[in-house]
């Protein structure tokens, strides 16, 4: 079989999260670590890309036996999501990430917000000489919302269950752990919702679809 599932759905940031951009250069006074924008609106984005190596990581960890060399060498249900290069063991990727754009800067307007970023002010303290390196990082403000859209390549009509399972949990524990940097430090805690899934080339089984929409609706 061959079709394909769009997962749709909204990222909210529930404390300030901080996705680095370009830090080649910054003029005294500047911004130390500014956060990926997006060239048209000038918006910050949330990667395709770091949502996918940060929820390829956690399911790794989850699916994982003890420590691999390599992420070629991930369980098998991971590598089916998320592709290997491995030879002799090569595997596309069945999810396919979109960057997310913000979806609702016209509501942070109406409560007064100018921008959907801020500016935080951190120190680092020397222990030896007390000596502060004080720096300022750019985060994505609290509310800020993005949508989601992820495609499913259905491969394998009795795996597609299985592989949203992995998804769903994949999900949960990104709402338990962080998104970008320094979430050590209390940054990118997120909530995924809103989850819709519609078949949007080829057919899938009406029934495998609704057990799957059922599964992320428990996110």
């Amino acid at each position: 079989m061959y079709s394909k599932i769009q997962i749709r759905g909204k990222i909210t940031v529930e404390t300030g999260m901080h996705i680095g951009g370009s830090s080649q250069f910054s003029a005294i006074g500047a911004v130390d670590s500014t956060v990926i924008r997006d060239v048209g609106t000038n918006l910050p984005i949330i990667p395709g890309s770091s949502l996918k190596g940060k929820m390829r990581t956690l399911l790794a960890k989850k699916y994982n036996q003890g420590i691999v060399s390599s992420p070629d060498d991930d369980h098998e249900i991971v590598l089916r999501l998320f592709g290997s290069a491995k030879k002799g063991n090569i595997k596309t990727s069945r999810l396919l990430f979109s960057d997310m754009l913000v979806s609702n800067m016209d509501e942070l307007n109406s409560i007064g917000l100018h921008s959907a970023t801020e500016i935080k002010f951190e120190n680092t303290i020397n222990r030896l000489t007390s000596v502060a390196n004080p720096r300022q990082i750019e985060r994505v403000i609290r509310g800020t919302t993005f949508d989601l859209k992820i495609i499913y390549d259905a491969q394998k009509e009795d795996e597609i269950e299985e592989d949203f399972k992995a998804i769903k949990e994949g999900f949960k524990l990104l709402q338990y752990d962080y998104l970008g940097g320094h979430g050590s430090r209390g940054y990118g805690k997120i909530k995924i919702s809103d989850i819709e899934i519609e078949t949007v080339v080829g057919e899938v089984d009406s029934e495998i679809l609704k057990r799957c929409r059922s599964m992320l609706k428990e996110v």
